[in-house]
């Protein structure tokens, strides 16, 4: 036993998954686990900005953050992603972070299917298909005292009715948090953890869209007076990666300075 903090919270070479790794809340996570020895894996659609972004992380970090350009939304591409990590990582992954979404807001009454389709087939498919794919991966890795481990990155609008007409998109977040106790239930007897994060405002090209990249009054909003930062999510991802969350099981944590509970 060790209760020193590099052993507890430590992710250093291990290897990290993280879909939508290119920006927002996915390039703060792989951020996180570069800064502390990890290597990740990060994906998105658009090949030439995942490209650079990878090599820019790759760079600052002095870790390999290796892109693969895939769009997850349907079984085809997961399956070229899980083909890519089988042939690169055949010992096995230790970390899969489903974080790549999409949103869609639009009057109750002219909601169309299209907007429906395409957030929750890559915000709560995706997320099933891929795990379910990559189980094997993470079996290979995953022991008694070290289990491998699944984080799904929900949001608060999963947990509460936001202002936004965004019916797509709090119905999947919703489904995704009670499809992390499901799998949790399924998966911790393979020696894999999956938890979730619900986060509140972060700086994101998706919420900054829907406020012209203007967050004050959204943090006005917040009890905390802010938005969260890259040190809120990334710590809190790698607690739940690391030796301390290893007793964590089919948890779903806010991370929202204190708007769910509070207001």
């Amino acid at each position: 036993m060790s209760l020193e903090i590099n052993n507890l919270f430590s992710v250093k070479d291990k290897v990290a998954v993280v879909t939508g790794g290119s920006r927002g809340i996915g390039e703060m996570l792989s951020s996180g686990f570069l800064a502390n020895g990890a290597k990740v894996y990060i994906t998105a659609r658009k090949e030439e900005a995942l490209v650079a972004k990878a090599a820019e992380l790759s760079d600052k970090f002095g870790v390999d953050c290796i892109p693969f350009a895939v769009d997850l939304s349907n079984l085809d591409g997961v399956m070229k992603l899980v083909d890519y990590l089988t042939e690169h990582e055949p010992n096995g992954i230790d970390f899969l972070i489903n974080n790549a979404g999409a949103a869609w807001g639009a009057p109750y009454d002219q909601f169309p299917e299209s907007g429906w389709d395409k957030v929750v087939d890559l915000n709560l498919k995706s997320p099933f298909f891929l795990t379910q794919q990559l189980t094997p991966l993470l079996e290979t890795k995953g022991t008694s005292d070290n289990p491998s481990r699944v984080v799904n990155i929900a949001s608060i609008d999963g947990l509460h009715v936001p202002f936004m007409e965004t019916y797509s998109y709090t119905a999947s977040k919703s489904g995704i948090i009670h499809l992390t106790r499901h799998l949790a239930k399924t998966l911790v007897s393979k020696n894999i953890i999956v938890n979730a994060i619900a986060p509140g405002p972060f700086d994101s090209h998706m919420l900054g869209k829907a406020v012209n990249f203007d967050y004050s009054l959204i943090a006005d909003s917040v009890p905390r007076k802010r938005i969260g930062t890259p040190e809120d999510i990334a710590g809190l991802c790698i607690y739940l990666c690391s030796r301390a969350g290893a007793y964590t099981v089919g948890e779903t944590i806010t991370c929202d300075g204190g708007s769910i509970k509070t207001l």
